[in-house]
């Protein structure tokens, strides 16, 4: 029988191999989540960066427990502004405003 590998656990093990590549895979996973509002995949792949960095030590310098974090950046997760503030300081950033360009489009029509 094969055993498949999910699409965060091949996601995760690229982000391991190529640590250089998650500050532009952060930016895009923002980028997206400010047009779409899809929050689900935001926290997945906050998830998924979070693994990389370690999963208890990010927990301890958030001050959550592991399954805390874990809940929180789950699909289903639900986290306050301050701990996505905490969470992306434990991985090294912090959130900033950025005015919108022009050659943006975040309209609700077409």
């Amino acid at each position: 029988m094969r055993k498949y590998r999910s699409l965060e656990n091949i996601t995760e093990e690229y982000f391991n191999n190529n640590p250089a590549e998650i500050d532009a895979f952060l930016t895009e996973s923002f980028a997206e989540y400010a047009i779409d509002g899809d929050s689900a995949a935001l926290l997945s792949q906050l998830r998924v960066i979070a693994r990389v960095k370690g999963i208890s030590s990010m927990a301890n310098e958030v001050g959550m427990t592991r399954q805390g974090l874990q809940k929180a950046l789950s699909s289903k997760g639900n986290p306050r502004l301050d701990n996505i503030n905490a969470i992306m300081q434990a991985m090294g950033y912090h959130l900033v405003p950025q005015k919108l360009g022009t050659h943006t489009h975040y309209t609700d029509s077409p």
